[in-house]
């Protein structure tokens, strides 16, 4: 059952299972604040079960464009559009958030976002990269990187 992320009010509903689920629920009701204050979109997230095809593409976006396979479960996903771009953010039990910004025009932007919970560990699938730090009242520090998708999906 899809639920709507509160910011006002952080919760671990649906990561529960999360080893770091307070940092995880508080980086999701970044993303919410962030959504609802720049596009007015209630962030809204169901079961990965139950978002299977979101799961799938943005599983399949990373494996082909740089050959990176999550190796933690996927808890939650979620799938929108916002002034031209199509949106899609995975939440992994281990604490990694995975979004892909996918602007519908041929011209615009297209990336994969990574962002790291406070407390995690950087999965050895993401090593390679390297991760800015930003501090967020309801996340703590949150470490992000990114890459451009050259491929059409």
């Amino acid at each position: 059952m899809p639920y709507a992320v509160d910011f006002a009010t952080v919760s671990t509903t649906g990561l529960e299972s999360s080893p770091v689920a307070d940092a995880l629920a508080g980086l999701r009701a970044n993303e919410a604040r962030y959504f609802k204050n720049k596009y007015d979109h209630v962030f809204t997230v169901e079961p990965a079960s139950d978002a299977a095809s979101t799961v799938d593409r943005v599983s399949r976006i990373l494996e082909e464009e740089r050959g990176i396979v999550i190796s933690s479960g996927p808890l939650e996903a979620t799938e929108f559009e916002v002034e031209n771009i199509r949106m899609a953010y995975v939440f992994y039990e281990n604490g990694l958030s995975v979004n892909v910004m996918y602007a519908i025009d041929d011209s615009g932007k297209r990336a994969v976002g990574f962002k790291l919970s406070d407390g995690m560990e950087v999965p050895e699938e993401l090593a390679s990269f390297k991760f800015a730090r930003q501090k967020s009242k309801l996340a703590g520090t949150i470490r992000g990187s990114y890459f451009v998708i050259k491929n059409e999906y």
